[in-house]
């Protein structure tokens, strides 16, 4: 997992979606990085924004993402993620998984942790 303290927080939780996604830029170790904010209620998982395949946005607009069942879909070319775990399900990186980033929650803020 990439991490990397900052002083202000990512959104609040009520700007993501209860079961959908936002995408957020943030600093990291490596430089400015676009990740996913992915809410399942009081829960949100975070994911650098790059699809294993060809290192593309997953998005296919700034911040709007694909959902079928329980699963995230790159606009790229069509790989498919778990929510839960980031692994590739389907599509041309089956196996592959999304990289992780540790999230936490303080009230209704979503901090990197």
């Amino acid at each position: 997992m990439d991490t990397i303290t900052t002083v202000l927080p990512l959104c609040r939780l009520t700007d993501i979606p209860d079961g959908g996604a936002t995408a957020v830029d943030v600093l990291l170790a490596g430089g400015e990085q676009s990740l996913i904010l992915l809410r399942d209620g009081g829960q949100v998982r975070g994911y650098r924004n790059v699809c294993p395949h060809a290192g593309r946005r997953l998005d296919y607009a700034p911040g709007k993402f694909l959902f079928k069942d329980d699963t995230l879909i790159c606009a790229v070319h069509g790989a498919s993620f778990q929510r839960q775990a980031g692994v590739c399900v389907a599509g041309p990186c089956r196996g592959d998984s999304l990289r992780a980033v540790a999230l936490r929650i303080e009230g209704d803020e979503v901090w990197l942790a």
